[in-house]
């Protein structure tokens, strides 16, 4: 008889049969649902009794739940309350002792009592029987199950299409959830409840969100199998194209295993000696190294980079040779001159070899083309017994040649001066910066700006580069660095450096140079023995004069090469015997007609033409200055191709002629009534400099007051509206210019004689240097005057005297007095 109860036990609520007395069979990671069929494979001795009992009496057996699926001996308190009554289809005894039986779900129960049974477990379990009411709402709830266990059986591959189709045929919502409910793939602990809920509807709606979660939960894994997947893909391609390239490599003899050469690499950074910084990015790089793929972009990087730290020598250095007299012979043998830079690098030996440590000092040499600057740098390195490694900065304009690039650019590389000393392999070489008054700035930043810190004793100790992004110690180097002019180099970058001036060689010391360098030299280049080719000293000299015109001598090599092949032709069709003689009457035959006009002075006194002096790139030279005064309405009339300079000292030295007019006999307005033109001979060489204003002046006073110039003095310096008379630059080149042209006689500024003690003696015997202060004593030194006492003596009837050149005045007009430049 069935009977209902008011209030349900434990979780479920429904309506409870009488007690029945069934045995029990506990269950391990599985829970049964009604209506479902479940093989079971059953292996405890106490299970196997509990089947056998049911199937003899042909009764029905609970079908519980472990809540530790651990334990082969649970006890009543390791067992779930509510279960299934189960009917037993099929019993079979396998071979190993194990049970396979087949068991139909057919109702919930709920354990009551455990009765006493040595053999299995003996239960008294009610029936629970579930009712609803079928409403619309209840229908759209089945729905929704459906169609979500719809979306549910596609995400997880492991059920058949066919449970499906069987569900959709389901119309009861508790026959609905259990179908459900027993293909969730969820914990026990999850399932159990679901099984507890009796009333239909309600746990349709638990397994709605069950299955709701797990929808989710399964969409997710399958982004992460579908990215995981496509990595794998893309790992696994790499893999086997990497194993194709190095079976090809293999089968071509070449050796690229990743492994080795990480090895390879750890064994270089235990060898090498680096800072503690670079040890620490070293060791830092390496392992990155072995994370990365052997293929990708960022392993190369890192690879190249590796190999740029562990390629520069930090604590690599040869030891200086500190031997001052020997260092002072092998200087010699392979410069003639050059007495202090020879001078400073020995200073530097001295103090090296008193001091355990001494910063690299920084020189600069600074001369014109071919005096020798670079060679100069290389036999420093040497007398040092240091490597050397040279630079050219010309046309640099990009700050990362000096810094380098940062490893962010692809190709990225450190600058020149990390890249030099990697060459050099040694921290201490001679490091020759050769032209660095030629580079320049755009947008790309400015490089003299970063050679701030390359050339500074105070900084250096700790130089950046971009591309290696830590301090390297530049501190041991000797930098020497060449330039041929000084006021295109930044000032900050000159305050950084020792300057050195080299101005050029005397006439000579070309002809030591020739004779002991050059000639032999070309020479040997040529083929020639000194048996086949000989030069005599006034060859050497009309070479030097007529055929160079230059501060060095790199011309003058050139041209003695030039004779030197011609030489060489004659010996190969004469014979080897054969044997020249150069002397000055047979250079025209090998150099052909001379280039230039060897600088003499006039044959006599001349009015209006002064002899100045000039400064070239090529040394000292001549400069002839001629004044006309022509009648005219005050024009002054300067050519020659001057520069503004020359044109300023020109305006400045008629000026103070006009202030001297009336002490010189002049009226006063004698430039209104004439046209003064003057002009420098080759005008179509650019001129310029602050060196010209007493020329101009001298050349305008005696124009002017019809009195020759001494043909035989030549003069320099810069002259003020009040006729002091300033120093100047070149003064060397030019008082050899004026020994060259068989000038006796140089004026020079009184604040230059200081200078006279670097020009050689032996010029100073045959020039007489006269150092003046104003220009009153440049007139009366340089003009042919017969009473030098009556030139400034003031003549009250000026105004009254005949105009100059004895021209008649002209018509004045305004704005007449004017100046022309060309």
């Amino acid at each position: 008889m069935i009977f209902k109860l008011n209030r349900p036990k434990s979780s479920t609520e429904g309506f409870k049969k009488e007690i029945e007395m069934v045995p029990l069979l506990p269950l391990r990671d599985i829970v049964i649902f009604p209506h479902i069929m479940v093989p079971l494979f059953i292996g405890r001795e106490r299970s196997i009794a509990a089947l056998e009992h049911a199937m003899g009496q042909d009764s029905l057996i609970l079908l519980c739940t472990q809540k530790d699926a651990k334990k082969d001996d649970p006890s009543e308190n390791d067992i779930y309350r509510v279960g299934v009554l189960g009917n037993i289809l099929q019993l079979l005894r396998l071979p190993d002792g194990t049970v396979k039986a087949l068991i139909e779900g057919k109702k919930r129960a709920e354990i009551r009592h455990f009765l006493s049974n040595p053999n299995y477990f003996i239960v008294e379990v009610e029936e629970i029987v579930e009712s609803y009411e079928h409403t619309t709402e209840v229908e759209a709830l089945m729905r929704t199950n459906l169609v979500s266990f719809e979306q549910y059986i596609k995400l997880n591959k492991k059920i058949p299409q066919e449970v499906l189709q069987a569900i959709n045929t389901l119309t009861d919502p508790g026959w609905l959830a259990d179908n459900i409910a027993s293909h969730l793939a969820i914990k026990i602990e999850e399932k159990q409840p679901l099984l507890e809920i009796v009333h239909p509807v309600k746990r349709l709606e638990k397994v709605l969100y069950v299955m709701q979660r797990e929808i989710e939960v399964l969409q997710i894994e399958g982004r992460i199998k579908s990215r995981v997947k496509k990595q794998m893909e893309k790992t696994q391609k790499e893999y086997y194209l990497n194993e194709q390239i190095r079976a090809i490599q293999k089968e071509m003899g070449e050796k690229d295993d990743l492994r080795s050469e990480i090895q390879d690499l750890e064994k270089r950074i235990k060898r090498k000696r680096l800072s503690s910084e670079a040890s620490t990015k070293m060791r830092h790089e390496l392992k990155k190294l072995k994370l990365m793929s052997p293929m990708s972009a960022e392993a190369t990087v890192v690879r190249n980079y590796i190999d740029w730290v562990l390629a520069l020598p930090w604590y690599e250095k040869t030891k200086d040779k500190l031997d001052i007299v020997e260092a002072e012979r092998i200087l010699n043998e392979d410069h003639y001159g050059l007495e202090k830079p020879k001078e400073r690098i020995l200073e530097y030996l001295a103090v090296q070899s008193l001091v355990k440590k001494m910063k690299g000092p920084i020189l600069c040499l600074v001369g014109p083309p071919g005096v020798g600057k670079t060679s100069l740098a290389k036999s420093v390195a040497r007398a040092l017994g240091r490597n050397f490694v040279r630079l050219s900065l010309g046309g640099v304009r990009d700050e990362a040649e000096i810094r380098g690039h940062r490893r962010t650019y692809i190709g990225a590389l450190p600058g020149k001066i990390i890249q030099s000393l990697r060459k050099a392999k040694t921290n201490n070489p001679v490091f020759c910066l050769d032209e660095v008054d030629k580079m320049s700035t755009d947008f790309r930043g400015d490089p003299s700006a970063a050679l701030l810190e390359v050339l500074d004793p105070e900084q250096n100790n700790a130089f950046n580069d971009h591309y290696l992004d830590m301090d390297y110690d530049l501190s041991e180097v000797m930098f020497i660095t060449t330039a041929n002019t000084l006021y295109s180099i930044p000032l900050p970058l000159q305050d950084r450096m020792e300057i050195i001036r080299i101005p050029g060689y005397t006439e000579v010391e070309k002809l030591n140079i020739a004779q002991l360098f050059l000639i032999p030299k070309q020479r040997q280049a040529n083929g020639l023995t000194p048996e086949n080719i000989e030069f005599s000293e006034n060859a050497i000299l009309n070479v030097i004069r007529q055929y160079t015109r230059e501060a060095g001598v790199r011309n003058l090599e050139r041209e003695i090469a030039g004779i030197c092949r011609k030489v060489a032709r004659e010996v190969a069709k004469e014979g080897l015997e054969h044997k020249v003689r150069v002397s000055s009457q047979t250079v025209s035959k090998y150099l052909g007609v001379p280039k230039f006009r060897f600088g003499r002075s006039e044959e006599k006194d001349e009015v209006g033409l002064t002899t100045g002096l000039a400064w070239t790139e090529f040394g000292g030279e001549l400069l002839l200055t001629e004044v006309v005064i022509l009648p005219g309405r005050g024009k002054l009339i300067i050519t020659g191709k001057l520069g503004e300079v020359m044109q300023e000292s020109a305006q400045a030295a008629m000026s103070y002629v006009r202030s001297r007019a009336s002490d010189l006999g002049l009226p006063l307005d004698f430039y209104r009534r004439v046209d003064i033109h003057i002009h420098i001979p080759e005008g179509a060489i650019p001129k310029d400099g602050p060196s010209a204003g007493i020329t101009l002046a001298t050349t305008l006073v005696s124009a002017l007051l019809k009195i020759p110039v001494h043909r035989d003095i030549a003069m320099t310096g810069e002259i003020t509206l009040r006729g002091r008379v300033l120093p100047i630059g070149g003064l060397k080149e030019k008082i050899i210019a004026a020994h060259r042209g068989q000038i006796k006689t140089v004026l020079i500024p009184k604040d230059n004689e200081k200078d006279l003690k670097d020009i050689p003696p032996r010029i100073l015997k045959a020039v007489e240097v006269i150092p003046v202060e104003h220009m009153d004593e440049v007139l009366l030194r340089a003009l042919v005057l017969e009473k030098p006492e009556t030139l400034f003596k003031p003549r009250p009837d000026a105004d009254q005297m005949p105009s100059p050149a004895f021209l008649p005045a002209a018509a004045e007009t305004p704005g007449d007095h004017e100046i022309h430049a060309h």
